[in-house]
């Protein structure tokens, strides 16, 4: 009898318990602008991105600064097969370049997208891309633009809890402003919805960021970007203007 007492009291405990909340956004657009106002208000956080697009495989690491006057941001990739250090400060990339292609013997270009210079004419959309996938800022203008979510729920990843979002990305609204990997003018070219997953830590700082291009690719096609140790120190400069070529 005293058994079943302590069963019914059990049970009727775990009824009154309340249920856990549901995840905090419902609407692509107030997603992005909670987790872009989160991260400017993080500060700071060190990533790590691998790329998987067509015939393209990089990793990346490196460390940013956030705030309302942009991404300042250093990182070393393999993205052309070879390690190579990107220092983006104030809004200027900055690639640090193997030795054999060095102009006058300085170590570092300024690298632009439209850049008339042979570097920046054969890696300045590629790494203006692989950089600015780096930065939240971006994926979450993609979702704030074309995003419309799918499915939201309370989880963990790797131990830490977060709450996990799937939204579909509709090519068409995104226009030339495209995931590193896809050329801008590859635009008018592409149509269709690819995926997006986001995990959001306790303060709607990203944990984690996942683009599946395949969909649109019809291939194996995706770009990862993990965030961790938010609001740590970082120190981001750009090169001194002597050595940059």
């Amino acid at each position: 009898m005293r058994k079943a007492a302590v069963v019914l009291l059990v049970l009727l405990l775990a009824a009154c318990s309340d249920p856990p909340p549901p995840p905090s956004f419902a609407d692509a657009r107030q997603l992005a602008d909670a987790v872009t106002a989160a991260t400017r208000s993080g500060g700071s956080a060190k990533f790590a991105t691998d790329v998987a697009v067509g015939q393209v495989r990089s990793k990346s690491q490196g460390q940013a600064r956030f705030g309302p006057d942009g991404t300042a941001q250093v990182m070393t990739t393999d993205f052309i097969g070879e390690p190579m250090e990107l220092r983006e400060v104030a809004g200027k990339l900055y690639a640090k370049v193997p030795e054999g292609s060095r102009d006058e013997g300085k170590p570092w270009v300024s690298v632009a997208a439209d850049g008339s210079d042979p570097f920046s004419q054969v890696l300045g959309t590629s790494l203006t891309q692989l950089a600015a996938q780096n930065d939240p800022a971006h994926s979450l203008s993609e979702i704030r633009a074309a995003g419309t979510i799918v499915s939201a729920e309370r989880t963990e990843l790797a131990g830490v809890r977060a709450e996990h979002y799937r939204i579909d990305l509709d090519l068409a609204r995104l226009g030339t402003d495209l995931p590193a990997g896809l050329p801008p003018d590859s635009a008018d070219k592409l149509s269709g919805k690819f995926p997006v997953q986001v995990w959001l830590d306790d303060a709607h700082r990203p944990l984690q960021i996942v683009l599946d291009l395949s969909p649109v690719l019809r291939g194996e096609a995706s770009i990862t970007t993990r965030y961790s140790e938010w609001g740590a120190p970082v120190e981001i400069q750009a090169p001194p203007p002597g050595e940059v070529g």
